[in-house]
């Protein structure tokens, strides 16, 4: 496994046990959105001052798990944002949309990810950077994830649709937008629409 892969293996692996601990603390009721705003707010304060001063333990978290250019202009910009999709998901839907949209997230972005990165070999036809590959192993792994709170036709829609954003180069202006944001509000909002329906 290449240098950077083993980096991204890391960065992966935290991605994962980050979204699989945030749904538990919900699901046991021991963290409401008000507490992953005030984490967002405390993560927004951090990076300002890691900008500024190496912080212990906060600069060596940055080192094992952050991009070398996001140090630089944004540091803990993943963790941040991954936060802020989170607190998007529990303030736009119901809980057990908002906890599957964030299993959809931690499991079908990472492996999307990954499998990409060491299996990847068609091109995927929404992305220049992108391969079909990761697509397809991200949304089995996301339909998992969501299939712990939801119906298997939800579940199948919240990772399809997710999987299909997270393939695609959205931008946001001049930036593009980031998979932590779209990835949990696209899964929650493709639920959202089944129930309408």
């Amino acid at each position: 496994m290449a240098e950077i892969n083993k980096f991204e293996f890391g960065r992966q692996l935290f991605h994962i046990f980050l979204g699989v601990f945030i749904v538990i603390l919900l699901m046991y009721n021991l963290i409401g959105k008000n507490t992953i705003l005030a984490a967002v707010i405390i993560g927004l304060a951090l990076s300002y001052l890691s900008k500024k001063a190496k912080i212990p333990a906060i600069y060596q978290l940055l080192q094992k798990f952050e991009r070398k250019k996001e140090i630089k202009k944004f540091p803990g910009k993943g963790l941040i944002f991954y936060l802020i999709g989170a607190y998007i998901s529990l303030s736009f839907f119901p809980k057990d949309i908002a906890m599957a949209s964030i299993m959809v997230l931690a499991l079908g972005d990472s492996f999307s990810h990954l499998f990409g990165i060491h299996y990847g070999k068609t091109k995927h036809p929404l992305s220049k950077t992108k391969f079909l590959e990761g697509t397809i192993a991200g949304f089995a792994a996301g339909f998992l994830g969501a299939l712990v709170f939801l119906p298997w036709h939800e579940a199948f829609f919240a990772s399809l649709a997710a999987m299909l954003a997270e393939a695609m180069d959205i931008q946001l202006g001049t930036h593009q937008a980031d998979d932590n944001l779209i990835v949990p509000f696209v899964a929650g909002a493709a639920v959202w629409i089944v129930r309408m329906a």
